[in-house]
């Protein structure tokens, strides 16, 4: 995880994260002795840059991370034009951006900055680190993409104790 963090870091974006299920996934998979739990496959890199809103920008800095580490799937989104597409208000920064994310325990991300690891986490750990799904309060209204997200990933599959919940804290 340090390596792909590390990666990140070259970049020196704006309030720039990892994270999602890079961090879940890794926690879950400690909690329940499931070391290989942490997979490289989706590894969702977000950055809060206005100046440039391109996809195309997001496309060059997955690129570019894929030279360094070719084992990961990199996801790079500019989170100062999602709202768009999630038919919110526009986001003031990263950690507004998390609270739009659909789940509690999937709105976390980390960064290294200066050999420091930062965590952001606007719902707080409570969630993540007792094994609880649940819609963010932003995704109260919007029940029909966290239900999808709940059945689509198949988490209960992975980690049979997870407790699924649909009520927003």
């Amino acid at each position: 995880m340090l390596r792909i963090l590390r990666a990140v870091e070259t970049l020196g974006l704006p309030d720039c994260w990892v994270g999602a299920g890079f961090i879940r996934n890794a926690v879950w998979g400690a909690l329940t002795g499931q070391p290989n739990a942490s997979s490289w496959d989706d590894v969702d890199v977000v950055y809060f840059c206005r100046s440039d809103l391109s996809p195309s920008r997001d496309q060059a800095l997955g690129d570019a991370l894929q030279a360094v580490c070719p084992d990961v799937k990199w996801s790079v989104k500019n989170q100062a034009r999602m709202h768009i597409g999630n038919d919110d208000q526009p986001y003031t920064d990263t950690e507004d951006a998390l609270r739009h994310w659909p789940e509690c325990c999937t709105a976390i991300a980390a960064r290294c900055a200066d050999r420091t690891i930062a965590l952001l986490a606007p719902f707080g750990l409570d969630d993540l680190l007792s094994m609880v799904v649940r819609p963010t309060p932003s995704c109260a209204s919007k029940m029909g993409v966290y239900r999808g997200r709940v059945d689509g990933k198949r988490w209960q599959r992975r980690w049979p104790m997870l407790r699924i919940d649909f009520a927003p804290p």
